[in-house]
């Protein structure tokens, strides 16, 4: 398989969740504007959120893939179907037990995440129901992810990818037919939560099936395969989600500054994510398997080659986007939130956040292609302490921005941190000898630089006074917004053209 048609067929899944993503965020800011219902919501979906990212896409999937591409590699259907059987029936047990206690201990779980709803009554009881609603998610998502790393892992990325798709679905339906018929009306988005992740399971069953390997649930705990990645996934959980757990403390942080705070970080915050789900994830996803390949069969000078493809692919495509959304983060903020309830000054305080996100934007999906060097070799020691390291650091920030910048001192605290962790996960390549860089990055940068400083000029040109995007009415929006980036895209590429980029330079086979 061609692993860049690959990349572009799950990031244009990706793009589809992710507009309609922009979608439900929306509806919800046009229903519910930014305020204490939409505060106590999304720190209820921020919790079982959170332990997906976690424990489903981020220690489990990246302990669980590594190991089921070396027992499909090296010993046979019959072995590794009988892992799968073995890791679905303990993980559903656990996930059941973890989904009872979040569901008993949620106002503990609230007062934890969020102890600055504690002075307000009815915004943490409030809090409390949503987060019990939510809870189960993690129970439904987690298996997803168990059936994504095996079809990732047979190099069936569509139906993977596509799966967030049905949780937007279910945002967009509740909160524009079923929110009036709730009290209060956001507990309909609690339950969007409940319905999406049971869709996107029932979604991965066939394609399983097709395969081979839809599990049989069984509990061998002993068995020598689960005993292997229960032993890496308890230190990949911060080597793998450390920007998640920082999300989570800059709630707690956010909680205490002036309402309405949580929710701006939170639109800026989806809109960050579109660029890190349509490259990071997409990369992380289709690199993880055939490095697990090329290091089970000992190559590792492809090895070496593949990590350097993604990492220009990075900076080839997240660079400009972080340009952009520094330079044009009004006008997108207004043109996708700036409706019914959210208001003009929504929109400056959400930029604040966005342009602050920005700056980390290359190195949190960099993250997203250095890490897997590290486990698809199942080495957990060394992110695990770079993790922590730049846990410690992205607190330190907080304390010292907080003040000073406010909830974008939050975002910018993320942003420095992600830069760090980055730093250091390529320096641990490069010592261990892991990745070396491949001719021509000095030519590659600096024609980048020069497409980067063409793209910058066109955007700032293209956007005009964000005064204007406020009195514009959303079609109009919409048309120029289209226009601006449609634009800053053609010159950029344009620019690349010229200065001698070719797609099929970008081409690489995955390894079989």
């Amino acid at each position: 398989m061609n692993l860049l048609r690959a990349l572009a067929t799950v990031s244009s899944m990706t793009l589809l969740s992710r507009i309609l993503g922009f979608v439900r965020d929306f509806v919800i800011a046009r229903t519910f504007g930014a305020g204490m219902m939409t505060d106590a919501f999304f720190v209820a979906f921020k919790l079982p959120n959170l332990l997906r990212r976690l424990f489903a896409e981020g220690a489990f999937s990246q302990a669980f893939v590594p190991v089921l591409g070396e027992y499909k590699n090296k010993r046979g259907e019959a072995a590794t179907k009988h892992l799968v059987d073995n890791v679905a029936g303990l993980l559903f047990v656990a996930l059941l037990v973890v989904t009872a206690l979040g569901i008993a201990g949620a106002a503990l779980l609230v007062w934890v995440s969020a102890p600055g709803f504690a002075a307000d009554g009815e915004k943490f009881e409030l809090t409390v129901t949503l987060t019990r609603i939510t809870f189960p998610y993690i129970l439904f998502m987690s298996l997803v992810a168990l059936a994504g790393g095996v079809l990732n892992t047979w190099s069936r990325f569509a139906i993977p990818a596509f799966t967030p798709v049905l949780l937007n679905l279910s945002f967009i339906a509740m909160a524009l037919f079923a929110a009036p018929y709730f009290d209060p009306p956001v507990l309909a988005l609690a339950w969007a939560v409940f319905i999406g992740g049971i869709l996107q399971l029932a979604l991965q069953i066939p394609s399983l099936k097709k395969i081979g390997m839809l599990p049989r649930f069984s509990f061998d705990w002993k068995d020598e395969g689960v005993q292997r990645i229960l032993k890496l996934m308890a230190p990949a959980a911060l080597g793998v989600s450390v920007s998640q757990v920082s999300l989570l403390i800059n709630t707690i942080f956010a909680s205490f500054l002036a309402a309405g705070s949580v929710s701006w970080l939170y639109y800026a915050d989806r809109l960050m994510e579109f660029p890190a789900g349509m490259l990071g994830a997409a990369l992380g996803t289709i690199l993880l398997p055939s490095l697990a390949r090329c290091h089970a069969e000992e190559r590792l000078d492809e090895y070496a080659k593949l990590l350097d493809w993604g990492l220009r692919l990075t900076f080839l495509l997240a660079a400009p986007a972080a340009l952009a959304m520094a330079l044009i983060a009004a006008p997108m903020v207004a043109t996708l939130f700036h409706h019914g309830a959210f208001t003009a000054d929504d929109v400056y305080q959400t930029r604040d956040a966005l342009a602050a996100y920005s700056v980390g934007l290359v190195a949190l999906i960099l993250v997203k292609v250095l890490a897997p060097g590290f486990y698809a070799r199942q080495n957990i020691r060394t992110p695990v302490k770079i993790a922590i390291v730049s846990l410690l650091v992205t607190q330190v920030l907080n304390l010292l921005l907080i003040g000073w910048l406010k909830h974008a001192g939050l975002a910018l605290a993320i942003s420095l941190a992600a830069c760090l962790n980055a730093g250091l996960l390529y320096h641990g390549l490069r010592k261990r000898g892991i990745y070396a860089p491949q001719p021509g990055w000095g030519k590659f940068l600096a024609r980048l630089a020069l497409a980067l400083c063409a793209l910058g000029m066109a955007l700032w040109f293209a956007a005009g006074d964000t005064a204007d995007w406020l009195r514009w009415g959303v079609g109009e929006r919409l048309l120029r917004l289209s226009a601006v980036l449609g634009f800053g895209i053609a010159v950029y590429f344009a620019t690349l053209g010229l200065l001698g980029f070719r797609p099929r330079d970008f081409q690489r086979r995955a390894t079989t």
